[in-house]
């Protein structure tokens, strides 16, 4: 799928029953409500239970999250229901252990993103120019 833009996550719960590709795109088309047209890709990750469905543009996705407030039902056959994460592709937090870092560090540079540092004991910086006296808003 290259670059996440103007792509949805949909988490399904892997408590509960796969969801095969065909029932899938059903609901995607029911559920959220988008048409085949505005669709390029849709690419399944079965084992973590994601969907990833690229829109044409970006105010149909701001749309689309709107409407499920970050969540949606989907309902199985034999009727039980689960619910599904529905957010922006590519963003959020994730959480790395680095074992040898300076104490200074409070950002670091990973594949051309700047990722800020937080750890136990960390004094306060500033994210502008990593000074110790103030903070961003002052810098």
């Amino acid at each position: 799928m290259g670059e996440r833009q103007n792509t949805i996550a949909c988490a399904f719960d892997l408590r509960r029953p796969r969801i095969s590709a065909y029932k899938t795109q059903e609901w995607i088309y029911a559920q959220l409500r988008l048409e085949d047209n505005e669709i390029p890709v849709v690419q399944i990750d079965g084992p973590k239970r994601h969907v990833y469905v690229k829109l044409l543009d970006n105010n149909r996705l701001q749309k689309v999250l709107h409407l499920t407030g970050g969540q949606i039902e989907y309902r199985h056959t034999h009727g039980e229901i689960s619910m599904v994460r529905v957010e922006t592709a590519g963003l959020g937090m994730r959480r790395l252990r680095i074992a040898t870092l300076p104490p200074e560090v409070s950002d670091i540079t990973i594949a051309g993103h700047r990722v800020l540092v937080s750890y136990e004991g960390q004094p306060m910086t500033c994210y502008g120019c990593n000074g110790t006296r103030h903070l961003y808003q002052a810098c």
